[in-house]
């Protein structure tokens, strides 16, 4: 059984190194709009729990 882990493990080591060879490092442009659009996601995810935790206020009448 302990042979199929260490397959495995070289497995995973070789397609670790094969992604990492491919990838590059992004430009500042690339890098500024990542950072826009993860921005612009973390704010509509907390509108969305806003917007339900106001509703659910209206429906229950209670605070937190």
């Amino acid at each position: 059984m302990s042979g199929n882990y260490g397959e495995k493990i070289r497995n995973f080591l070789s397609e670790s190194r094969r992604v990492l060879l491919v990838t590059k490092k992004p430009s500042w442009k690339e890098y500024k709009l990542a950072a826009k659009i993860t921005g612009l996601g973390m704010v509509i995810i907390g509108l969305i729990g806003l917007l339900i935790t106001v509703i659910g206020y209206l429906i229950t009448g209670t605070g937190l």
